[in-house]
């Protein structure tokens, strides 16, 4: 019986001590959290301004408007070259010529056997004669590397002298007028898309430069990938562009979607709501505070969009510590065309622009 009572008496002891120790820190979170309100409800917020933008993100390489890889047609030692890198050429001009003598034999050979038919032959025999004569002096212009337009020799390596073979290139001519590139856009993305949209890009070659270009064309089918995506391939061109954005150089870019948006913006625990709609108190120079009805919307986690109301970006907000009446939440009175970037992901396009 003794040990029985004493199991009971300790029992109790235990059960004593936690319900003291329950008490004191009941005691403590109690006066924290009348601590905590007390302090949010003398805080201040700021309302603050934010651009967001409606893009795709871009990347790749631009190309020249026009390329033309310089290529002998035929086998033969060169004998003249008319330019170099760097130079300005116009259409038609002859950059490199290589030995004509062969061709310029055969040639002279059939002018003379064409004369000796028309007096001796037949005339069929004379039309064959005619034709190879054309096939000969193709093969002499073959001997010539010509510009296929005006434009600038980006690349160009070769000297007299020098033998080249069939199909050797000795350099590339490039027409800069504008430059272009073939971007891939998701499929997600594809239905945003118009012709004459503007871009905007950036090149490591060019730091702290923004390049403008716009949407020429994009095809109304969409392409799978090697790795099993579905993109659209935009062409993106850039007329005049700076002389140190060379054909081949890598860049980054946005589309622009519709122009940047600049929204307001109120931490949350300045934002309270009533049945009659939602509401902030502003904090005016004198000290004292204006309630002004606002129509807000959730922001991400810790804000909320200011769509309607009279304040302004750099107001002074009282912290609201009142908890929302129950049933309610904020009042949209007019729907607003912002979308949350952070509430919806970046699918839609949108994100805060960079400060």
């Amino acid at each position: 019986m003794s040990g029985a009572k004493k199991s009971k008496k300790f029992l109790l002891f235990l059960v004593l001590v936690v319900l003291i120790f329950a008490v004191i820190w009941l005691t403590v979170f109690i006066s924290n959290k009348q601590e905590q309100r007390k302090i949010e409800k003398n805080a201040t917020y700021v309302v603050t301004k934010e651009i967001v933008k409606n893009v795709i993100e871009i990347s790749g390489t631009v190309e020249a408007a026009k390329s033309q890889s310089l290529q002998a047609a035929a086998d033969g030692m060169v004998m003249a070259v008319y330019a170099n890198e760097g130079d300005s050429v116009k259409k038609g001009q002859v950059l490199v010529e290589l030995d004509t003598s062969s061709q310029e034999y055969d040639i002279a050979k059939i002018d003379y056997d064409i004369a000796q038919t028309k007096i001796n032959g037949n005339p069929k025999e004379l039309e064959l004669k005619l034709i190879q004569k054309k096939s000969l002096e193709k093969k002499l212009e073959d001997r010539k590397i010509i510009a296929n337009f005006s434009g600038i020799l980006a690349d160009f390596n070769v000297a007299p002298g020098d033998y080249l073979e069939a199909k050797d290139s000795v350099g590339t001519l490039v027409e800069r007028s504008y430059l272009k590139s073939y971007v891939e856009v998701v499929e997600t993305d594809a239905p945003k898309l118009a012709a004459n949209q503007i871009v905007y890009c950036t090149f490591p070659s060019y730091p702290d430069h923004t390049v403008e270009g716009y949407v020429v064309s994009y095809p109304q089918v969409g392409t799978l990938t090697s790795r099993g995506a579905s993109i659209v391939q935009v062409e993106i061109r850039i007329d005049n562009p700076p002389q140190i954005i060379l054909p081949n150089y890598s860049f980054t870019g946005q589309i622009q979607i519709t122009p940047p948006q600049t929204i307001l913006l109120a931490p949350k625990e300045a934002v309270s709501f009533s049945p009659k709609g939602s509401f902030v108190e502003k904090v005016l120079k004198d000290g004292k505070k204006e309630r002004v009805t606002v129509v807000a919307e959730p922001y991400g986690m810790s804000h909320f969009l200011i769509t309607q109301g009279a304040i302004q970006e750099g107001d002074v907000l009282a912290g609201l510590s009142l908890p929302p009446v129950s049933g309610t939440k904020p009042v949209n009175k007019k729907k607003t065309d912002v979308k949350n970037p952070m509430m919806n992901g970046f699918g839609n396009g949108m994100q805060p622009a960079r400060r």
